[in-house]
């Protein structure tokens, strides 16, 4: 019953409203409108969000309304008020600049930081010295302020290599190696000793025996360095691990040729990685993929497989390039591609035909 009496009275008001529409009172139909969606509008939000232009044209209109009409805003006329006084006192307002120093643009705090990351052990009167040469008048203390408020520390304590600057710097004077095993056609086991050099990924197979004695491991670590000659110089560390076939007569070889022995941690492979990853690389593509009969089978497929990884297979952290790359010049508008197989076509190789 009362559902249709509302729907009644509601029928009756807008006829009323479309009387008055037809009757050239549109805009009073149009004016009940908006003030009924001002009305929902005001019960879903208590606060609205105004732009700058919002509140101007507010507050212009304001001053056009009569003071007692001013209930159909949805704002306070204190806020009105605020507002208008606001846009007076912008008005009337010069701008002043800041005391002190003028700022530093942006592209000398940059280079004052640059200077800072690639010369660690240049203080903040070193840098203002660089900087008055490339014709940056900055003073010292400006320079320190920039520096302590971006966390660099003094010299002192910055000058010293970062865990990632520090073993790329190494590499160079690093040589790794290790044994890995291959068990025969007939289950006989042979060892293999190796050695990597960190910098350049160039791998050495020294010895393939069945039978590692302390004295046979030792020979061939006095084979290893006068292979390497010259270039025995420039290192200074060889890494290994904890293996007894590693005796002191191994040991004693390379420390009298200026080279530090090192052992990894135990049972901690991660510690020997470049090791390990070429044990992974021949067995996947070579040892794992063929019968060996016995060593001297054994040796000719490691000969084999060595010369193609340090002359011709690329390595990611060499950019795509192998430890020993031969000079070519590519003509690529007459190439012609030619395969080469390695190991019996277990490996292909590819260069462009002379």
């Amino acid at each position: 019953m009362s559902a249709s009496l509302v729907y009644l009275l509601l029928r009756q008001v807008l006829q009323m409203l479309t009387q008055l529409a037809r009757d050239g009172g549109a805009k009073d139909v149009e004016l009940l409108v908006l003030r009924h969606q001002v009305a929902v509008l005001r019960r879903q939000v208590h606060r609205p969000d105004l732009q700058p232009a919002d509140r101007v044209v507010l507050a212009v209109l304001s001053r056009l309304l009569p003071r007692p009409r001013w209930s159909v805003f949805f704002v306070t006329p204190a806020t009105l008020l605020r507002w208008h006084h606001e846009l007076v006192a912008r008005r009337w307002t010069y701008p002043h600049t800041r005391p002190g120093r003028p700022p530093i643009s942006k592209q000398i705090r940059d280079l004052i930081l640059r200077l800072a990351a690639e010369k660690p052990t240049w203080g903040h009167r070193r840098i203002q010295g660089e900087l008055l040469g490339l014709g940056y008048r900055v003073a010292a203390s400006t320079v320190w302020k920039i520096l302590h408020n971006t966390g660099i520390d003094p010299p002192p304590r910055r000058s010293g290599p970062t865990w990632r600057q520090f073993p790329p710097a190494q590499a160079h004077t690093i040589l790794s190696c290790d044994f890995f095993t291959v068990d025969t056609v007939f289950l006989k086991r042979v060892y293999v000793l190796f050695f990597v050099e960190i910098a350049t990924r160039q791998v050495h197979v020294i010895g393939v025996t069945a039978h590692p004695t302390g004295a046979w491991v030792a020979q061939q670590a006095r084979n290893l360095l006068m292979d390497l000659d010259q270039r025995a110089a420039c290192l200074r560390l060889l890494l290994r691990d904890r293996d007894t076939k590693f005796t002191a007569a191994f040991g004693a070889v390379f420390t009298g040729a200026g080279i530090d022995v090192i052992k990894t941690p135990p049972q901690a492979p991660r510690a020997n990685a470049f090791a390990e990853r070429w044990v992974g690389a021949v067995r996947r593509e070579c040892t794992d993929r063929m019968l060996i009969v016995g060593e001297r089978h054994l040796a000719a497929m490691l000969a084999e497989h060595t010369s193609h990884y340090n002359g011709h297979r690329p390595h990611r952290s060499l950019g795509q390039q192998p430890p020993n790359p031969l000079p070519h010049v590519a003509d690529l508008n007459a190439a012609r591609i030619q395969r080469r197989p390695i190991l019996g076509g277990l490996i292909n190789e590819y260069a462009q035909a002379a």
